[in-house]
């Protein structure tokens, strides 16, 4: 994995388009082949980590501004560390496996005597944490003869029926497979008619429903139509219950003789903590897991099940929900999330999302003008429907090294995350003489634009200062010249409020 690194650091371009025209010059040669499943990862506000990340930041800043540590000042870190672990609802038995991991390393004389100790035990704490969240992510397996069978199970609630959905959708686009969603749930009012609804809306091939059959006369049915309709795929979304039972992990067992999946998945809401643990201890030893899926990710949870899962049951993380939409579902990646936790950000994820909405042609041509310090009203509007596209502001700073500090800032200084929107009718409101020359914008057709796009003519007066000083700073870079330092410059922060 290389980077073209540019001439300023991300938190000296962390402002509306000017993070996002930095982000451009960020190029990952071998990062992944394009249209590879992996590339599938996105950009993802991971809420419910926040308050670890928070309190982890504290620790260490503590442990880094220290010139040296002894061993009393490790062993009280590491309380510490111990303390945040268990008030985000990691499992006692991961917590007490994590601290005695890491513990020899922390205090040995290695760290002690090092130069940077703080940085070191961060190296630490990171490895361990890559380890607990499953090493590397793993793709799905669809290493069968077609139709490859996908066993979704899961608790009533956990999102189960939308997941099935937006797992076919990702398998139809990053792994160019024909998909058929099956629902096996005939207990739940109206549950095979939202499965059918949700394929119906986003062009997925749906098994037909016959009123009053079974789910086993369902299964077998499947699998003759895929056999028939040239399915390389077929999704199970079996019943749930409010709790486990012995009858739903009976049928289940029954269902997987017949189709022999080759991935049983369970489905479980991050947002329940301990109770989603517990519950995939359950279904792992009734029914033989293959891997996880956790939904509700953007939630405002601790973050526990996430950092537990992988360690109580052995089997992996695959996938995380994000959103409700049906792109809403990616990839997990165990070192982007530690990097994350830790508050170092997932560049690497950012770049990523950038390149897959893009695409290369755009990439190039953006790059090009940013060489020739070029920057245009329609440069500016490609940005911001991106910025908008990845969660404003906030979406993508939530992505960068030391991104709470930076959002406090954005905070005190009251950014309006709405400029965005704004922002982007004011030039849609603008001729193609006034996007390329903003000079020629006088108070009649500074009038005109305030009446087309329904903002006031001050907010069209910032925007246009706004656009000079970016244009400015893309010719300031374009000559390899860098941006005075210290985070968000006051003018950006001024213009954005």
């Amino acid at each position: 994995m290389t980077f073209k690194t540019p001439n300023c650091s991300f938190l000296e371009l962390s402002a509306n388009s000017y993070v996002f025209a930095v982000l451009l010059e960020i190029r990952v040669s071998t990062l992944v082949s394009e249209g590879s499943p992996t590339s599938a990862f996105g950009v993802a506000r991971i809420k419910m980590f926040e308050n670890l990340t928070n309190k982890l930041e504290n620790i260490f800043s503590k442990l880094k501004s220290a010139p040296s540590l002894n061993e009393e000042q490790v062993d009280s870190g590491l309380k510490e560390i111990r303390q945040a672990l268990l008030e985000a609802d990691v499992a006692l038995t991961v917590t007490k496996e994590f601290i005695k991991s890491i513990k020899p390393k922390a205090i040995g004389q290695e760290i002690i005597r090092s130069t940077s100790p703080g940085q070191m035990i961060v190296k630490i704490v990171y490895d361990k944490l890559v380890h607990i969240l499953g090493t590397k992510n793993e793709e799905l397996n669809l290493k069968a003869l077609p139709p490859v069978s996908l066993i979704l199970v899961g608790l009533q609630g956990s999102g189960k029926t939308t997941t099935a959905a937006k797992l076919a959708k990702l398998v139809e686009k990053n792994y160019k497979k024909k998909v058929m969603l099956v629902s096996l749930d005939v207990y739940r009012p109206a549950a095979q008619e939202q499965l059918k609804l949700l394929a119906e809306k986003n062009n997925i091939l749906n098994l037909p429903i016959v009123d009053k059959q079974q789910p086993l006369d369902i299964t077998k049915r499947a699998l003759g139509a895929a056999n028939l309709n040239g399915s390389d795929v077929i999704i199970f979304d079996t019943a749930g219950r409010t709790q486990t039972d012995l009858p739903m992990m009976s049928e289940i067992k029954k269902i997987k003789e017949i189709i022999n999946p080759t991935e049983t998945i369970l489905v479980a809401d991050a947002l329940t903590g301990q109770i989603a643990i517990n519950v995939a201890k359950e279904f792992d030893t009734a029914v033989n897991l293959s891997s996880i899926i956790l939904t509700r990710v953007d939630g405002d949870g601790r973050g526990g099940a996430a950092l537990s899962m992988k360690h109580v049951t052995g089997k992996p993380i695959k996938y995380i929900g994000v959103g409700e939409k049906i792109n809403d579902l990616e990839l997990f990646h165990p070192d982007r999330i530690a990097n994350r936790i830790l508050g170092m950000g997932d560049v690497v994820s950012l770049v990523e999302k950038v390149s897959q909405d893009l695409g290369e042609e755009k990439i190039k041509k953006t790059e090009e003008e940013l060489k020739k310090g070029v920057f245009t009203m329609e440069s500016y509007l490609t940005q911001l429907r991106q910025m908008k596209k990845m969660g404003g502001m906030e979406g993508v700073l939530s992505m960068l090294p030391g991104a709470n500090k930076v959002k406090e800032k954005m905070q005190n200084s009251s950014i309006d995350e709405d400029m965005i929107t704004e922002n982007e009718a004011i030039i849609l409101s603008m001729t193609p003489k006034e996007k390329e020359n903003p000079k020629i914008i006088g108070g009649s057709r500074r009038k005109r634009i305030s009446n087309g796009s329904g903002v006031e003519v001050s907010k069209i007066n910032k925007l246009l200062k706004q656009f000079k000083m970016m244009s400015d700073m893309m010719k300031r870079m374009s000559q390899g010249k860098k941006i005075s330092s210290g985070a968000i410059p006051n003018e950006i922060l001024n213009q954005l409020k």
